[in-house]
């Protein structure tokens, strides 16, 4: 076997040529190097713009300065009743936009629960009014059969693979066509259980709160108790973050969608009966576009539309901001009504680019949010 050496002087020559500067070899490390290098602050900084936390904070900002602002606009705009108001008219709401913020965590859609919320009210008038059944009944009927309709949609999204979209959609048009196979027209509710929740008013420092605005709150708290402190609120963040990672870790995917849904489609027939103590009334036209407006609530609030990102908590700082904006366009009242929708659409735009723009990875982590 043969070696081949270099001659002394070619030898020494080599040695002598000066060596490449590392500085000067791009490799992987060197953002992370920059980013070590930047300031504390603008560290800390870009931290808490991409912390989950961060759109539901705007939004509560947001609240904020859009109370301030009607508040030094009208006279009476700040009062506490006019604030207490807007959980009293939104109740509904609210509980639309608990049961829908699962629903997006776990990477799905449920474009069925306005529709599932109209059925409700028109189900119940007619068994109170028709069928001359117990309030208790009613409710309790009401409330099976609408987590049944959601467990139904999760089973079909599950089993069949089918797009959660085009799956609610079709709820949609099934919910509101079985209100008109009940009645064409508005059944009013004169069942004095209904009327007495209806009129009550339950006295709090500041002023009152309706029973459906307390029974929304609740469900607000149990909404962030599953989703935050249960096992089941983790499976479900696992299956909107990656549903094949979630399958992998032997999380029960397939029933964490069974619940997901079916706790959506509870949620629906809840609003329909806060709804109906609302309107004393049911009818196939109820909540038109309301699932759109527990959408944007729930996205407002901060929950990101792609899945496993966001707090339960946002939806009540969400609805909070469309109730405002409403209540200042009717304080105004020069302004049509159709710019609710407007400045909500508008405010929709903003909140999704801003979670586009979030969910890049940090400089030099070469992670994503």
């Amino acid at each position: 076997m043969t070696t081949s050496v270099l001659p002394p002087a070619q030898a020494s020559q080599a040695l002598s040529e000066p060596s490449v500067p590392v500085a000067s070899v791009p490799t992987a490390a060197g953002p992370i190097a920059s980013a070590a290098s930047a300031p504390a602050w603008l560290s800390a900084l870009q931290r808490w713009l991409h912390h989950p936390a961060f759109s539901a904070q705007m939004t509560v900002v947001l609240l904020v300065l859009l109370v301030m602002a009607g508040g030094v606009m009208y006279d009476g705009f700040a009062a506490p009743q006019v604030m207490l108001n807007l959980l009293i008219d939104n109740a509904y709401l609210l509980v639309l936009a608990v049961g829908m913020s699962l629903v997006i965590l776990s990477g799905g859609i449920d474009l069925s629960v306005g529709a599932v919320l109209a059925l409700s009210t028109t189900v119940a008038a007619w068994l109170l009014q028709q069928g001359h059944w117990s309030a208790p009944a009613v409710m309790a009927a009401v409330l099976i059969g609408g987590t049944l309709f959601g467990v139904m949609q999760g089973a079909l999204i599950h089993l069949f693979r089918l797009q959660p979209f085009i799956v609610t959609l079709a709820g949609m048009f099934l919910a509101r066509g079985l209100c008109y196979l009940i009645s064409v027209d508005s059944i009013t509710i004169s069942d004095e259980t209904f009327v007495w929740i209806s009129q009550t008013q339950i006295h709090i420092p500041g002023g009152f709160v309706s029973p459906g605005a307390v029974i929304a709150v609740v469900l607000l708290a149990v909404g962030i108790w599953l989703a935050h402190r249960s096992g089941f609120g983790r499976a479900v963040y696992a299956l909107g973050g990656n549903e094949t990672s979630a399958v992998m870790m032997g999380l029960p995917v397939g029933r964490t969608k069974l619940m997901v849904y079916g706790f959506s489609g509870f949620c629906a027939s809840l609003a329909g009966l806060l709804f109906g103590f609302y309107m004393l009334s049911g009818y196939g036209l109820h909540a038109q576009g309301a699932e759109l407006d527990a959408i944007a609530a729930v996205v407002i609030g901060g929950t990101m539309l792609s899945g496993g990102y966001g707090y339960v908590a946002g939806a009540l700082s969400g609805v909070l901001v469309l109730g405002t904006i409403q209540t200042l366009i009717t304080f105004d009242g020069t302004l049509s009504s159709w710019w609710t929708k407007i400045v909500i659409g508008a405010l929709l735009f903003v909140f999704c680019v801003v979670q586009r723009l979030l969910s890049r990875p940090l400089v030099g982590t070469g992670q994503s949010q």
